[in-house]
């Protein structure tokens, strides 16, 4: 069937990057402010870095960037439009706060609230797969707990049985080992049973997150049949791509030697920040449980009178005509946020992987990023698409769970030694800061960080 991992990558196994960070100090192949800089995406499986970088642009010398997105898979094309519509979506439509739950909730869980259902019925992208998202039928359509459940058990076996014993060594051995402990172990488990990540509102979460859908070529007795179902990722989590690393500490407090925060609280912290920084271009300022007081917002349930309407047949003809009229506004308020975020350039590129030997990619790309399942394209054949000073960055094997410490540490050399061959030259890691920003720890490294030169002999 296909490993812990899955055979589409939903997220990415590793935290979000800001790249103009990254290319601080670094002309990224640039000699003049006023030129674009050129981001090539190989398999990132999510807009995680594209919305920290441009979240956080307001911070940086004011650069135009032009996002190219590589992926191998059609539909995360279309999550990665879907949730940039909602990381875009004018305040006056929805607030901060839903914004970011329904976010979290997309993102993370197979299973979503019937409200956030209706958020598709406004939206008209990629045909096919829009319209087996807008699809109101649930049953026998998208049995998501049910693809969950045997994936669990074609990758646990006899051990199945006890799988929450699995859970637990998984977490203690695996993710603890890898400093991933604010991640809870209930939480952990939770995910790992169930496939819920981020239960932020005590709601019933029943219906199947469809935007988790996709296809598979499964051979049967010797045919082939092509199989819709869940096949991301069921072991490591999406926890490690938002929630164990943030700029606020006070998540990272402790009392009694255990975290007072979850990995859920802080991608929720996460996202609200990132999406608070892509709107107003200021750094977002926690609430403190004070001023909610003075503002009268208080916890707890609250009772709402609601009434309900007869809808005549003209009425609905009405209402379809402003639901068109509505999705046609809405596509021009996400277009006016797109300037106002200056995020000029998201285009997937095309399925060919033959960058290097296209015109229109020679010499373009002043960072490069790889994702661990992509980064054999890392190769000769692709330098020619980057610029002439140029950084690539690779995700490491780090929260890759099934493999052993050691094993992450030869992946870390065996992709040094693809960017070697490829003219790269071994920069600084990226990590959790523990170690010299110029030394990298093949255990503890997130990202591995590489320069490329052009030699103009050779040209």
């Amino acid at each position: 069937m296909t490993d812990g991992f899955g055979a589409i990558t939903w997220w990415g196994f590793s935290p979000a990057l800001d790249f103009q960070e990254i290319l601080k100090g670094s002309s990224g192949g640039k000699t003049c402010e006023n030129d674009p800089v050129h981001i090539l995406l190989v398999g990132a499986g999510d807009l995680r870095h594209v919305l920290l970088t441009v979240a956080r642009k307001y911070r940086h010398t004011p650069r135009k960037l032009c996002f190219h997105i590589l992926e191998g898979s059609l539909e995360l094309y279309a999550r990665d439009m879907l949730f940039l519509t909602i990381a875009l979506e004018p305040q006056t439509r929805m607030g901060l706060q839903e914004k970011t739950e329904l976010f979290l909730e997309l993102f993370g869980n197979i299973l979503i609230r019937k409200q956030s259902t209706e958020y598709f019925k406004e939206r008209d992208f990629l045909d096919a797969i829009f319209k087996f998202w807008r699809n109101p039928a649930i049953t026998g359509v998208f049995e998501v707990s049910k693809y969950w459940d045997l994936r669990i058990r074609k990758l646990l076996g006899t051990r199945y049985d006890s799988r929450i014993n699995v859970y637990d060594w998984d977490y203690q051995m695996r993710l603890v080992q890898r400093e991933a402990d604010i991640i809870h172990s209930h939480e952990y488990k939770y995910w790992r049973e169930n496939g819920q990540a981020f239960e932020v509102r005590e709601a019933d979460y029943e219906i199947p997150n469809k935007t988790m859908a996709s296809g598979l070529i499964l051979t049967h007795e010797g045919e082939k049949h092509a199989r819709r179902g869940y096949w991301g990722d069921i072991l490591v989590s999406p926890y490690v791509t938002l929630g164990i690393q943030c700029e606020e500490t006070e998540f990272f407090k402790k009392s009694n030697k255990q975290y007072m925060k979850t990995a859920c609280n802080v991608a929720e912290y996460n996202v609200m920040s990132m999406l608070h920084e892509i709107a107003n271009r200021t750094k977002y300022v926690q609430p403190k449980p004070a001023e909610k007081e003075e503002t009268g917002e208080k916890d707890g349930p609250k009772i709402t009178e609601i009434t309900e309407e007869e809808v005549s047949e003209d009425d609905k003809t009405d209402s379809k005509t402003d639901a068109e009229k509505l999705s046609e506004q809405v596509e021009r308020e996400v277009a006016e946020e797109l300037k106002k975020a200056d995020l000029s350039d998201i285009r997937p590129l095309d399925q060919e992987y033959d960058l290097g030997r296209k015109a229109k990619y020679r010499g373009r790309f002043d960072l490069v990023y790889f994702s661990n399942s992509m980064v054999h394209l890392l190769t000769p054949d692709v330098a020619p698409a980057f610029a002439d000073t140029a950084t690539v960055v690779i995700e490491s094997a780090r929260y890759m769970l099934e493999l052993k410490l050691e094993q992450v540490k030869m992946f870390v050399e065996k992709v040094i030694g693809l960017g070697k061959e490829a003219g790269c030259k071994v920069g600084k890691a990226s990590d959790t800061g523990r170690d010299s920003p110029d030394k990298c720890n093949p255990e503890t490294a997130n990202y591995v960080q590489m320069q490329f030169v052009r030699d103009s002999k050779k040209d």
